[in-house]
């Protein structure tokens, strides 16, 4: 296959397939799909705007949802439903983070199908909110899914949307850190320059 050529995706789950198997990009930096295509790497952002833009072609409206952490960076996820059901494809540095099947009934349900696995490297539990989700079609004057130019702002858009918060205080206090089979398990092929750097408590 040319490098530059573009896959052909039947299904949410070959989009994953795909993120999954290019590296990720430690880059601070958000590039089009097009250039993700051509360059053959993303970051969780990247690879969400890119999934979103193949699911899109597939007939899914192109959705993103922000997962907000705490010590950790937030995870932006590309949704698609089915059958009434929620279901999400994402690029992550950790294995645990990347797609949930369509078989969630709400937001907050397939929100916190990461929230046990959302951890940073001290194994700590990071996940506490998740936003509205980003219409990307309001951005389809700036041609988001070809343009060379750097897509942070469709990220900054996500400020403007409502947050809905899945633990009370009481809830974050007993929280216990995450098993080390599990750590190891989020971390395998991860890249190191990409991993947050949490500060110890």
């Amino acid at each position: 296959m040319v490098k530059n050529q573009a896959p052909s995706f039947t299904s949410p789950w070959e989009i994953q397939r795909f993120l999954s198997a290019i590296p990720y990009n430690s880059k601070e930096e958000c590039k089009s799909p097009k250039r993700v295509l051509a360059e053959r790497n993303a970051h969780c952002f990247e690879g969400a705007l890119f999934a979103a833009s193949r699911l899109r072609e597939l007939g899914y409206p192109p959705l993103l949802m922000d997962l907000r952490a705490w010590n950790e960076d937030d995870h932006v996820i590309a949704l698609f439903k089915e059958r009434g059901r929620w279901g999400a494809v994402a690029k992550s540095n950790f294995t645990t983070l990347r797609f949930r099947e369509p078989v969630y009934r709400t937001l907050r349900e397939l929100a916190m199908s990461y929230f046990d696995f959302y951890f940073n490297t001290l194994g700590q539990k990071t996940l506490r909110a998740y936003s509205r989700p980003l219409k990307l079609s309001r951005f389809d004057e700036k041609n988001w899914t070809e343009t060379e130019d750097d897509l942070e702002y469709i990220g900054d858009a996500f400020s403007k949307l409502p947050y809905y918060e899945l633990l009370d205080a009481e809830q974050v206090a007993r929280l216990v850190e995450v098993d080390g089979d599990l750590l190891k398990a989020g971390l395998m092929g991860s890249n190191p320059a990409g991993l947050y750097v949490p500060e110890a408590e």
